[in-house]
């Protein structure tokens, strides 16, 4: 059975384009198929057929916005499995070509600062995870905690800790820098705060600018923006 659903997933990824559609949700956002269509270079319906076969192997939902319909990952363990696979074939292939001064821009932006999924990954996600350990507003101890005083800091920040079915704090390898970042509701609830405030702005192709109104709350997380490489996002 286990070697049947491993085939399976594999078989839904093995298409190039739906591997494409897969990556650009990634994003966190609700894609149109229309979007879908031109970020994966296919026509409208030949990216509807691939968004009912995610659909039906449980990576995408469907959700419907009055008129419109948009489409998004399924939930964070799919967005997880299709992270890792990405990781895995950066990894274990050569290494992407950059053809000119915006893909070399891309690639240093997404390095610097992205999302994954619906936490912050790169440079920054990595900062952050070293920072909040360092600044004891978590523990790692005995598995990954928030303590006492990273509630107060967070609450201060106007973060909200919820308690639900999903892990508050996890690690997960970040592809670029090789390192843990933090995953989880409670960075995904942070992610959220800081783009609500205007501590920082999603870009394009999950490229994330830093703003400057994020030195101070960053800093209280344990971040010295100054001391990261900064590469800005339009």
């Amino acid at each position: 059975m286990e070697t049947i659903a491993l085939a399976e997933v594999a078989a839904v990824l093995a298409d190039p384009s739906r591997a494409t559609m897969c990556l650009v949700l990634l994003d966190g956002r609700a894609w149109t198929v229309g979007e879908l269509a031109k970020a994966a270079g296919i026509a409208l319906s030949t990216a509807s057929e691939h968004v009912t076969r995610l659909a039906g192997a449980g990576f995408v939902v469907r959700v419907k916005q009055g008129r419109a319909s948009y489409v998004r990952i399924a939930d964070p363990r799919v967005a997880e499995l299709i992270e890792h696979l990405a990781q895995h074939a950066v990894t274990s292939g050569a290494p992407p070509r950059v053809t000119g001064l915006t893909s070399s821009l891309r690639a240093r932006r997404l390095g610097f600062a992205r999302t994954c999924y619906d936490h912050l990954a790169g440079e920054l996600g990595v900062a952050l995870r070293d920072g909040m350990l360092a600044a004891g507003l978590v523990d790692a101890a005995g598995g990954l905690a928030l303590t006492s005083r990273g509630r107060e800091v967070l609450a201060r920040l106007g973060v909200p800790v919820a308690a639900g079915r999903r892990p508050l704090l996890r690690d997960c390898l970040d592809w670029t820098e090789r390192r843990d970042h933090l995953a989880g509701a409670l960075p995904a609830a942070l992610l959220d705060r800081a783009v609500d405030a205007g501590w920082v702005a999603r870009g394009g192709h999950r490229a994330v600018r830093v703003l400057p109104a994020a030195g101070e709350p960053f800093a209280a997380l344990g971040v010295d923006l100054d001391a990261l490489s900064g590469v800005a996002a339009p």
